[in-house]
């Protein structure tokens, strides 16, 4: 999959871009019923509910065969190096699950906790969220500051001890503070990202963004593949290497069928 310039220039301005039809209805199955296995799994890297239901899990390819081709996946890898102008490396990967009445995710940038936690250096690189579920205005859509990257790292952000799932989704997010979060809305606004399943999203790590509770019905799951280029690795290993990568070497990127003629 190539980008036009149309499409890199979106990127440039905004933010992120969404293209849609990447992924068909068979490909959706095999990824949603590899993702409801990685979140059955009892490990730390199972992120919990208060209820205990798993809402995340890191590191998918670490633990998924299917999800692991994801991360390799011609149609994410190429308009990912296009657009940094790198070769890339996986630096994390995770899946996501909106369920009813599940957490919230407070304002952040995804490069705050690369940047101050795994000692990314530069802000450069890609959070791709492929959507296996409808993402409309009514189940939690993903809500970003566009043009916000345009800062760089916001530095007025901070953990928040008090976060209902701390210990184990909060404890590394630099949550933005109201007075910043204000001051970006009125300067460039806020958007929700909805997109049909299928979709693919590529948003620059130094978006501002977050998500609200989920009180529909209807679940809201995403895949992510986060991305850098081989030349801005981390320089930390305090977090399991489920969080953050240990393996540095450019992605070779392989055919848009894999997931169908895998075994």
């Amino acid at each position: 999959m190539d980008l036009s310039e149309d499409q890199c220039q979106e990127f440039e301005d905004r933010g992120w871009l969404v293209v849609g039809d990447v992924f068909s209805e068979k490909e959706l199955d095999l990824l949603t019923n590899a993702a409801l296995q990685v979140l059955d799994r009892p490990g730390p890297e199972v992120g919990r509910e208060a209820d205990g239901s798993p809402h995340v899990s890191w590191g998918m390819h670490l633990f998924n065969e299917k999800l692991a081709l994801l991360c390799r996946h011609e149609n994410l890898i190429n308009p990912s190096r296009s657009l940094l102008g790198e070769e890339v490396y996986v630096h994390q990967s995770r899946i996501n699950m909106k369920q009813t009445n599940g957490s919230i995710v407070a304002w952040h940038q995804d490069f705050g906790t690369y940047h101050r936690v795994d000692g990314i250096p530069e802000a450069k690189g890609i959070m791709i969220a492929v959507f296996l579920d409808d993402v409309t205005e009514v189940n939690a859509p993903l809500l970003a500051v566009p043009g916000s990257h345009k800062e760089g790292l916001v530095s007025t952000a901070s953990i928040d001890p008090s976060s209902p799932d701390f210990d184990q989704v909060s404890k590394y997010r630099y949550d933005i503070t109201d007075e910043t979060m204000a001051r970006l809305v009125s300067q460039y606004g806020l958007e929700t990202i909805t997109a049909p399943a299928g979709s693919v999203l590529f948003m620059d790590m130094t978006v501002v963004h977050g998500s609200t509770v989920n009180i529909s019905p209807m679940r809201r799951l995403l895949l992510y593949v986060n991305v850098c280029p081989i030349s801005n690795r981390g320089e930390s290993y305090e977090r399991p290497e489920y969080y953050a990568a240990r393996d540095f070497s450019p992605i070779i990127p392989v055919g848009s069928d894999v997931l169908m003629s895998a075994g």
